[in-house]
């Protein structure tokens, strides 16, 4: 074979490797943080591909996108302009597990974003495999890509989804492919695993087919209906009408036939057969997994979801399969409403390339290569809010490095976006991981709703945030701020007229005056109810009225956990060296020398969340540490 001739092609301060929900967004933010950047994408048409299901947010998800808006990031501004249906989760429940969930035109969110990385200031966008990350001593100093071409950079950001040595498989049938049948990328492992000595492991994923919508029968189905009043993700967005026709989705169920095909043909199943070595998503398995092993279920809801307003695609959530196309044909028509269905595109199962995250420091950084920096799936997480929100990350400590500035890491107590990256650096993860509300030990206080006032100061700061959304912010935060002040200093007092309007509110009537926060804690009452005893109340926006709400109700709760909050960042605050020996602290377990030697916590607090560090263990970390300071004082 003709050794390749390769050519300088130009000097970049960032080049990011994939153009994806990771990709878009770590490029998006060094270029706007003054970084020339780069994104080397492997087929243009992937540009913020949705592989899979098309819709952004969820439950725990949805706080993300919020996060990432927050900070300046692209994904919530592109879904106000692309979504077909918007619904809010987990209204039933309480605010810290609302969650924003909508729709996507696939196509048109592609188009949209990939517009965005077109006419952005300092970023070029490229259509070209990127096949060798070069690097001198410890150091990365290029790419090289597979049509020749050898770029130098100061740091590399890898985004390569679940492209690196992709395979797909159907049944019996497994070829090397990309998703969406896009190609594959199989060079660019080879030189993690030779120039950077890092072992990959193999983790797999899946989705279910495409029907046309003309052969599904919607008659006997439920209707999924979107909210009447629409609320956008982007804060941008808050004083706008985001009302359009939305679309229905539909809710069906498989059958006990649909099962028994299923279980009748498990050993033709690529998990079966042995094919893939890779663990698959535990929150997301595929219909083979959810009929064998929950046997006791006769049925399993299943989601009719359009593709979009320019397709006749609908994706059908909740059957992902890695069964051959025969078998795919013959269980897919025993769904409710789906007898007559014809399949354009089957379910399949893909296996791609990933890295142990235990080996990046908090800011995403390999602990060994300097300038080297991963996000998205190659960490081992699944979907594209936890990829786009790694990819700001990863993007922003890019920029940060360039400039010789410090690291920019988000703690668990100041986002999920902290939670998520914390969770893969500290505990890795042996499959797919994905982001819920239940893995914030902060949740009350982590809110979707006040994503804006944890995080846009530090947008605005990082230079991610412009002047018009900072304004915005100001605008909000301000609003809130005297609201709060207003209803805790507004008294009520028990005459017969009030006592009238909270008798008709089923409310218990004054015996004392009281502040207008104090009615609004009963659970019976709310900002709305009140406004009969509060006639001189300022006309308010929606938003800045649930905060305020919101904030009084469960002032008690958050108050509790701003204690806890100070508590951890005391233990986050004590920090531990990169080159600490740990075989040589007495007193530690041999399993936590192992775990910490290999992790290398930046905490004390970190170290604690390390499994197999146990509380003993951190109390002869906090031992160690307060003989060496003794030492060095004295």
């Amino acid at each position: 074979m003709t050794q390749v001739k390769y050519f300088d092609a130009g000097d970049y301060d960032c080049i990011v490797i994939g153009a994806g929900h990771a990709g878009s967004e770590a490029g998006l933010a060094a270029a706007r943080m003054g970084c020339k950047t780069l994104i080397l994408c492997i087929n243009l048409n992937a540009v913020a591909n949705m592989a899979c299901n098309p819709n952004v947010g969820g439950t725990g998800k949805g706080h993300l996108v919020r996060e990432i808006d927050a900070l300046g990031g692209e994904m919530a501004i592109n879904i106000d302009k692309t979504f077909i249906q918007s619904r809010m989760l987990n209204t039933s429940k309480g605010p810290a597990v609302h969650s924003l969930r909508v729709q996507a035109d696939k196509r048109k969110y592609h188009e949209t974003m990939k517009r965005v990385l077109e006419n952005q200031e300092n970023l070029d966008l490229k259509e070209d495999e990127a096949v060798r990350i070069l690097k001198e001593d410890n150091k990365v100093c290029g790419v090289l890509t597979r049509n020749g071409a050898r770029y130098k950079a100061k740091t590399v950001v890898l985004c390569s989804g679940t492209y690196l040595r992709g395979r797909v498989y159907m049944g019996e049938v497994n070829y090397s492919s990309g998703p969406t049948g896009f190609g594959p990328a199989n060079e660019l492992s080879k030189s993690l695993e030779e120039d950077f000595s890092m072992k990959l492991m193999r983790l797999k994923t899946g989705t279910p087919a495409r029907v046309l919508r003309s052969s599904i029968d919607f008659s006997c189905m439920e209707e999924q209906r979107g909210d009447e009043k629409i609320v956008p993700f982007s804060f941008k967005n808050y004083d706008k009408d985001m009302n359009i026709d939305q679309e229905l989705c539909h809710l069906t169920y498989t059958t006990e036939k649909c099962h028994q095909i299923i279980r009748d043909n498990i050993n033709r199943s690529a998990l079966s057969l042995g094919d893939i070595t890779g663990k698959g998503p535990r929150y997301c398995p595929s219909i083979e997994d959810k009929v064998t092993r929950f046997k006791d279920k006769n049925s399993h809801q299943v989601f009719i979801e359009p593709e979009g307003l320019t397709t006749d695609e609908m994706y059908i959530q909740g059957v992902s399969s890695s069964l051959p196309v025969e078998v795919q044909n013959e269980f897919y028509k025993e769904i409710i409403g789906l007898k007559n269905c014809k399949i354009l595109r089957p379910a399949y199962a893909i296996e791609y390339d990933a890295i142990d995250a235990t080996l990046l420091k908090r800011n995403l950084e390999h602990m060994d290569y300097e300038g080297l920096f991963f996000a998205g799936q190659i960490n081992g997480s699944s979907g594209y809010e936890e990829a786009a929100s790694q990819g700001l990350v990863a993007g922003i400590n890019a920029a940060l490095k360039v400039q010789g500035k410090e690291p920019f890491i988000i703690d668990r107590s100041q986002g999920y976006i902290g939670v998520l990256i914390d969770d893969l650096v500290t505990k890795g993860t042996k499959e797919p991981y994905r982001m819920m509300t239940a893995r914030a030990e902060y949740r009350l206080t982590l809110r979707q709703d006040n994503a804006d006032l944890r995080l846009t100061k530090i947008g605005y700061d990082l230079g991610l945030v412009d002047e018009d959304r900072y304004k915005k912010y100001l605008y909000r935060k301000e609003n809130i701020e005297k609201e709060l002040d207003r209803v805790r200093s507004i008294r009520i007092n028990p005459t017969e007229e009030n006592n009238n309007i909270i008798r008709k509110l089923n409310s218990t009537e004054l015996k004392n005056s009281l502040t207008l926060a104090e009615l609004l804690r009963r659970p019976e009452l709310n900002y709305e109810k009140l406004a009969d005893l509060d006639k001189d109340r300022p006309k308010l926006r929606k938003d800045i009225i649930d905060n305020v709400e919101i904030e009084i109700k469960y002032e008690g709760y958050i108050k509790k956990q701003e204690i806890q909050i100070r508590q951890y960042k005391k233990l986050e605050n004590r920090v531990l060296s990169k080159d600490l020996d740990y075989k040589k602290i007495d007193g530690l377990r041999l399993e936590a020398r192992e775990k910490l030697s290999d992790i290398r916590p930046e905490s004390i607090g970190q170290a604690g969340r390390i499994t197999g560090v146990s509380p003993a263990d951190i109390n002869v970390l906090l031992i160690y540490l307060e003989s060496q300071r003794r030492r060095h004082d004295a």
